[in-house]
């Protein structure tokens, strides 16, 4: 059988699932603390670098560790690129484009956009990871989408600069998975981590330079810096468990089950007001628990089903 625990495979996947779901709890918890963060801190792009400069410092500390001084040396110019990639796609123009985008857009559509990334991974991870959507997966990922559609409703179409601007962040996000994925067959989770958030630093604040921002840091109160460092403390944990479970679980689950971070942001804010959500919203959590369960149930019970070569197995 497939789900024994003695099969590798099943083993394999079944800690991919176990780390995405600490990341999305690291997530969830993430996105509720990041609403208080950035009413202190009133540039989006400044507290955006500030929390990356922090999170960088810890992952580029915890790769070092783990040797990736070493490691580095020995790639080759593709694994190289390929580092540059990531920073550039997922550690640095993606963050720019969703703030900026968040701050102009006008339309309720902008706060579904960005919670449609696994759908992309998902489309993207057929024909470049080789992994498979049989019905199961199909009706999961739906039920998950139903479950966003009900807690931030698309209404109100309407399309703008902003609007696109999220949409090309999503985007740029869901390549990175995609590339991640095949990254970490020959590069450790904390290297590729490092390189992230640590080349994608300098970008940010080549970016602040340019748009004459730099000069935001010293405005930061020190209540300000209190939340840089405590939710910059929870985007390394985010990042470092993030790539861990991408390297032993197929992408399309552990990006579907990345989407119950909002169930745990939704709890947080309902134990703050002191009140439940709405009813819809509540079935959209549910729904969100069990699109979630099912598609981590199928990865772990039938590894092989969902991921036809799995990158990284045995890192």
């Amino acid at each position: 059988m497939l789900g024994r625990s003695g099969n590798p495979l099943a083993l394999t996947a079944r800690r991919g699932v176990l780390l995405a779901f600490g990341t999305a709890a690291i997530s969830g918890l993430s996105v509720y603390l990041n609403s208080f963060g950035v009413k202190v801190v009133s540039d989006a792009a400044v507290y955006t670098t500030a929390k990356n400069g922090v999170a960088a410092i810890v992952l580029v500390a915890l790769a070092l560790a783990f040797g990736a001084g070493r490691e580095a040396r020995t790639l080759d110019n593709r694994n190289r690129l390929g580092l540059v990639a990531i920073a550039i796609i997922g550690g640095s123009i993606p963050f720019v484009l969703f703030f900026s985008g968040l701050a102009i857009a006008t339309a309720p559509t902008a706060a579904f956009i960005q919670k449609t990334m696994f759908i992309w991974v998902a489309l993207m991870a057929v024909p470049f990871l080789g992994e498979r959507l049989g019905f199961i997966q199909i009706a999961a990922l739906g039920t998950l989408l139903a479950g966003q559609a009900l807690i931030a409703p698309p209404t109100g179409m309407g399309w703008g600069t902003g609007e696109t601007m999220i949409a090309a962040a999503t985007l740029l996000w869901s390549v990175e998975v995609v590339l991640a994925k095949r990254l970490l067959v020959g590069i450790s989770p904390q290297l590729l981590g490092a390189a992230r958030l640590g080349l994608g630093l300098v970008i940010l604040v080549g970016y602040l330079a340019v748009s004459g921002k730099l000069g935001g840091f010293g405005s930061i109160p020190s209540e300000g810096w209190m939340w840089v460092l405590i939710t910059g403390g929870l985007l390394a944990g985010y990042v470092a468990t993030w790539f861990r479970a991408l390297q032993l679980a197929p992408a399309t689950t552990v990006t579907s089950v990345l989407v119950v971070a909002a169930v745990v942001t939704g709890i947080l804010s309902a134990l703050n007001k002191g009140a439940a959500p709405d009813p819809r919203v509540i079935a959209g959590y549910l729904l969100i628990i069990a699109g979630t369960a099912l598609v981590a149930l199928f990865t772990a019970l039938r590894p092989s089903a969902a991921h036809a070569t799995p990158a990284g197995a045995d890192a």
